[in-house]
């Protein structure tokens, strides 16, 4: 299994310990030997996606290492045990963390975090297996959670016709159609005989995408019976594409109908989906701010 980075701190510095010059990769697989990470594991990606986890951890187990002295990098991209480190495993502590770091480390603030609120501080200390990345993007995860609960109130408190316009717009901001007003359009307040929005897919209209729009309480249940009339106003429409978006959840019986449907595709949206979306194309939601997350240029540091 994939280990913490602090986990992974321990057996890296006593693999180290032969004196010989490591590089990245000599390290990661020591890890992956160690902790027998399996091929499946090895493919797990980071919460953005962005990274192999187990790359993320053992380089951030690297980071700390060194910033702690028990290891030093005699030139780019290489590794080696340093004598604080032999020091250290001649009588090692069970777990090397970042409080042991601090603890042997002359430079006190070196791992120094910002100070929070006593009342953060056990969360504080329950994190600390984490790797920064991991606290940045879990972080991130609960502002969007918390979003997510306010846009679906919004929602609610709309009325059902501006509903129906919130769901067109979202869907041409995801590329459906495009801005121009008349490539997303919204039926008639009443008589709509089930289709509550449009969306043409070209300027000439030729082909479209149906919309049903359901403003339900979050914990109502969208069953089998509503996709079937959702279904049986697409094929009034001889339409091919169907999208049934709604502020509740499905039932799974929903879900295997619309799933199995031959007529038309259809593609159910629920309240989770639907806020989540709206929130990565920037539907009724605004910026507030962006992080530059840095790592280091090493070419910059090289010397021609």
């Amino acid at each position: 299994m994939i280990p913490d980075f602090q986990t992974a701190m321990l057996p890296l510095l006593k693999q180290m310990n032969d004196e010989k010059i490591y590089n990245s990769n000599s390290i990661r697989d020591v890890a992956v030997s160690y902790f027998k990470i399996t091929d499946d594991e090895k493919n797990e990606k980071t919460p953005n996606g962005k990274q192999l986890l187990y790359y993320n951890r053992i380089a951030w187990s690297i980071s700390y290492l060194r910033t702690g002295g028990l290891i030093e990098s005699p030139e780019r991209g290489k590794y080696k045990i340093s004598e604080l480190g032999k020091t250290v495993l001649q009588n090692p502590p069970e777990k090397i963390t970042i409080k042991f770091l601090k603890e042997i480390n002359p430079d006190k603030n070196l791992f120094e975090r910002e100070k929070a609120p006593k009342n953060e501080e056990k969360e504080l200390e329950i994190s600390e297996d984490k790797t920064p990345d991991e606290l940045v993007e879990e972080g991130h995860k609960r502002i969007n959670q918390e979003l997510s609960k306010i846009l679906l109130q919004n929602i609610e408190d709309a009325s059902p016709y501006k509903f129906e316009e919130i769901v067109v717009d979202l869907l041409i901001k995801m590329g459906y159609g495009d801005s121009d007003f008349n490539n997303g359009e919204i039926t008639s307040k009443s008589g709509d005989e089930g289709i509550d929005g449009i969306i043409k897919e070209d300027k000439l209209g030729l082909d479209k995408i149906y919309v049903q729009a359901k403003r339900w309480k979050k914990d109502s249940k969208i069953g089998r019976p509503e996709i079937q009339k959702f279904v049986g106003a697409l094929d009034g429409q001889r339409a091919k594409k169907g999208i049934f978006i709604t502020t509740a959840f499905f039932s799974q019986e929903a879900i295997n109908y619309a799933n199995n449907t031959s007529n038309a595709t259809v593609i159910l949206i629920d309240g989770q989906k639907l806020t989540d979306l709206m929130i990565e194309y920037e539907a009724g939601v605004t910026v507030k701010d962006i992080i530059k997350i840095c790592k280091i240029d090493t070419d910059f540091f090289v010397e021609e």
